[in-house]
């Protein structure tokens, strides 16, 4: 006998994959849908398959047919689809949406949207609550956006139950944007030194998708109307991360500290920040009874071998889509050179 029905919506994405696998392991039966209809490579025979586009008049209604238990939304982005989901309670038990922890805001209104303006990186509790400030709904940002999901979605909570998920900064195997390639392909590259802005102690904290998996699978088998941090059990800092990997790797790498910001491009990483970033996980722990799967470090193995197979096969553009949105060439490595020219 199953827990019940789960509908997996963006199953084929980084989380999605995790997440199906979990819910999976603890007797859910599972609908896997995404745009395409794929199958992760490593699910079990009775995973089904579905091609969904959500944005398609209709298409999730249709999907749905007489209803599921549960619905995981890893790809819902704004109100529209806040509103989209609340518009079919009558077919969902209960619902788990992915959101972020983007949305926070500091005592000063200061975000990761304000992050490149002068004093502008937020300077946020430690660690961060879930009843911390947010920026405000609207469309004009990721993190705004992701509010304005979240709003639509707690205010329908007499109707449907909704766990939201504020993720930190995920990591692991399929991601189109992965922070590790950072120092993966530096390391292929062959360069001996790594240049670190902000004295290298830098903290964004990550969470592994098998980390959020089990979030998910907690808040399916309890629902209810809540807003939880995900995040791994540490925050280490950009200078622990790079000798983490440089040890999976079997190299040895000199790091040259910036005692300040990045100077362009040189010393920037994707977890580069003038304060840290560390969630509290104390809710989670308390009304789910979560406990993480697996630590950061114990994580990396996985992570840099799929990282290294993509980097031998594609140019990272090509590869990690998701890193070149941040508008900037992460492998500037003549500004390097420059730099350390300039300062020998």
């Amino acid at each position: 006998m199953t827990k019940g029905h789960a509908f997996v919506l963006g199953a084929t994405g980084q989380v999605g994959r995790a997440a199906v696998r979990a819910l999976v392991a603890d007797g859910w039966e599972v609908t896997a849908a995404s745009r395409r209809g794929g199958r992760g490579e490593d699910w079990p025979d009775e995973v089904r398959s579905a091609a969904v586009d959500r944005d398609e008049d209709g298409a999730l209604a249709r999907a749905l047919g007489d209803g599921v238990d549960v619905l995981v939304d890893m790809v819902a982005y704004d109100a529209g689809h806040g509103r989209q989901l609340t518009g079919l309670a009558d077919r969902i038990g209960s619902a788990v949406v992915i959101s972020s922890g983007a949305v926070y805001a500091d005592e000063r209104g200061r975000s990761f949207d304000t992050q490149d303006e002068p004093d502008g990186f937020p300077r946020y509790p430690l660690p961060i609550p879930e009843t911390c400030p947010t920026v405000p709904p609207g469309p004009g940002t990721y993190g705004t956006r992701k509010v304005a999901l979240e709003h639509e979605l707690l205010k329908a909570g007499d109707r449907l139950p909704a766990t939201v998920l504020r993720a930190g900064a995920i990591h692991g195997p399929y991601s189109p944007g992965p922070r590790e390639a950072w120092f993966v392909k530096r390391a292929l590259d062959g360069r001996p030194v790594r240049l670190l802005a902000y004295g290298g102690a830098s903290r964004f904290q990550p969470v592994h998708v098998d980390n959020l998996a089990e979030l998910i699978r907690l808040a399916a088998a309890a629902p209810g109307t809540r807003v939880l941090n995900g995040a791994d059990p540490e925050a280490p800092t950009v200078a622990e991360i790079g000798a983490a990997i440089d040890a999976v790797l079997g190299v040895r790498s000199e790091t040259v500290l910036l005692p300040g910001a990045p100077e362009g491009t040189v010393g920037l990483t994707p977890w580069s920040g003038a304060h840290p970033v560390v969630h509290d996980m104390t809710a989670a722990e308390r009304e789910l009874g979560y406990r993480p799967v697996v630590s950061y470090v114990d994580s990396l193995p996985a992570t840099v071998a799929w990282l290294t197979a993509r980097l031998r096969e594609q140019d990272w553009r090509e590869a990690f889509p998701g890193l070149v949105k941040y508008g900037v060439d992460f492998f500037d490595y003549a500004a390097e050179d420059a730099w350390l020219a300039a300062g020998s």
